[in-house]
């Protein structure tokens, strides 16, 4: 064979990877409303940089028809390219091959860019769009799902994982995006569960349809499973981006620290205004973390679950922060299970990856309730608690107005080794609020009283000015000092400087037992 049949030979087998499932198929796809699985790398990916591994792998299954067709790729296409100029690796599924299902040589091709993600210590991104499992595979495909299980635990807290969700994830395909960091999903287009709508209906004869049963809305809202959703692939792939911008390429790498214009010494006036002085009268916390970060430009994560309490990532003095904040406007931002879940996950990828944490606090206690007790908001509590403590990164925060009961101690108090503390003079700490305490304490007092009314007010005003304020807590050193709310972004950037090459020991041990 000479230099020319052999260069022939590999321009036709590139063209054939190059067409994945034909035209039929990828017209299909199209009329779905959904990109290609190239379509989607192009979009995701600087322009030129993507370079394709494992282009001519094929199965080697023989049973039930598989002998007949051996397309190239196997419905996988794995490389690595460049995102905001920084290198990532990931694969893609591609639905017009064999429904994009997950066999043998799939998962191998999965398996094998998770490791060169690994060695080379930069983010993996997964695009998920597969029928499932390849049934004419049998136990193979299911090695193919271990295989990529095994990967996602070992390189968690070490590379970022990211998983867009971009049609059927079903089965046992669910558990890998549920280990990976952060989970994207779009509308109407996406479905995630474990037993569709058909082996429902079978089994417990209710009709759902599969927008209810794994839709965006379903795990936006509810499940709490995705962090981001969009109407449309190009919307979430520049979410993707924008989120990479934050998080560094792995946990010995420290995060971009892109220019910036804002003044580190720029005072806070607005924060006066943002927050009421009454207590019991709410607010929206993301105005207040707008006013603070650089430039205004705040990525909140799993903005549409547990809204009580708000997560995500800025940057003060060009440097990233993770932001975990209770939501006034919101169930006054009490603290409950879902809360509690959303902040303790968040909390420990930024501690894995090196982001420092700031806390700002204005939270009532954790919901009351049968139902809460029920659900186990103890143990879920608990990892809230677990994960303040645990973390090693800076930890600094902010109590802006309340700080009551065992919630004070939760938000990153100098309990749970709280770096730096600090509160605005109107901020009220106590075992609970001043109107609980002064029914409990002078209830006698109050029920004779010829006014009860104006006896409980005066005694409750008592109460605040000589217990609910943040001075005692300070001269115990459980504050670090009491702010104006105008220095608030300048005192936290100094408080940033001081800390940023904080190191703490940790007890020789496995690892702890974090509660469920």
């Amino acid at each position: 064979m000479n230099e020319k049949t052999l260069q022939k030979k590999l321009d036709q087998k590139r063209r054939e990877a190059l067409a994945m499932g034909g035209e039929q198929r990828v017209s299909a796809q199209h009329a779905k409303g959904k990109l290609t699985a190239r379509e989607r790398i192009e979009q995701l990916l600087d322009p030129g940089t993507f370079v394709e591994t494992g282009m001519f792998i094929t199965h080697r299954a023989a049973s039930l028809g598989m002998d007949a067709s051996h397309p190239l790729g196997d419905g996988v296409i794995t490389g690595w390219g460049k995102i905001n100029d920084r290198l990532v690796y990931l694969y893609a599924q591609d639905f017009t091959v064999m429904g994009g299902s997950v066999g043998e040589a799939h998962g191998k091709k999965i398996a094998r860019i998770m490791d060169m993600a690994y060695q080379s210590g930069a983010p993996l991104i997964g695009i998920n769009d597969s029928g499932g499992a390849r049934i004419q595979e049998g136990v193979d495909a299911l090695a193919g799902y271990g295989d990529i299980f095994l990967r996602n635990v070992r390189n968690s807290g070490v590379i970022p994982q990211i998983t867009i969700i971009l049609g059927p994830c079903a089965g046992g395909a669910v558990y890998s995006p549920a280990i990976t960091d952060f989970v994207f999903m779009v509308e109407n287009i996406t479905h995630m569960f474990i037993t569709g709508p058909d082996v429902i209906e079978a089994v417990t004869h209710e009709k759902i349809s599969a927008e209810e049963l794994g839709g965006t809305g379903v795990h936006g809202k509810r499940s709490g499973v995705a962090h981001f959703s969009a109407p449309d692939e190009k919307t979430i792939f520049e979410q993707v981006r924008w989120l990479l911008s934050f998080i560094p390429a792995n946990n010995l790498s420290p995060a971009p620290e892109p220019p910036s214009l804002d003044e580190p010494t720029r005072l806070t006036h607005e924060l006066e205004t943002i927050v009421p002085f009454n207590p019991q009268v709410p607010y929206d916390v993301h105005q207040v973390i707008e006013a603070i970060v650089d430039n205004g430009e705040f990525l909140e994560v799993q903005a549409e679950y547990a809204p009580n309490l708000v997560v995500g990532f800025a940057r003060l003095n060009k440097a990233t922060v993770g932001i975990v904040a209770n939501q006034a406007d919101y169930l006054a931002g009490v603290l409950d299970i879902n809360a509690s879940d959303k902040g303790a996950r968040f909390i420990r990828f930024c501690d894995a990856f090196h982001i420092p944490l700031i806390t700002f606090i204005d939270t009532p206690g954790f919901l009351p309730g049968k139902d809460q007790e029920y659900g186990g908001v103890i143990r879920h509590g608990a990892k809230l608690i677990y994960a303040y403590a645990e973390a090693t990164v800076p930890k600094l925060s902010l109590i802006l107005r309340k700080a009551y009961g065992g919630a004070y101690i939760v938000m990153s108090s100098k309990h749970l080794e709280g770096d730096l503390n600090l509160a605005w003079p109107n901020a009220e700490i106590a075992v609970m609020g001043p109107e609980g305490a002064v029914n409990i304490i002078y209830r006698k007092e109050i029920t004779n009283s010829d006014n009860p009314a104006q006896t409980r007010e005066e005694l409750t005003r008592a109460y605040r000015e000589e217990f609910s304020n943040p001075y005692i807590a300070a001269s115990h050193g459980y504050i670090d000092d009491v702010i104006d709310p105008a220095e608030t972004r300048l005192r936290l950037i100094q408080g940033l400087e001081a800390l940023r090459d904080k190191r703490r020991s940790a007890p020789s041990r496995k690892h702890g037992n974090i509660p469920l």
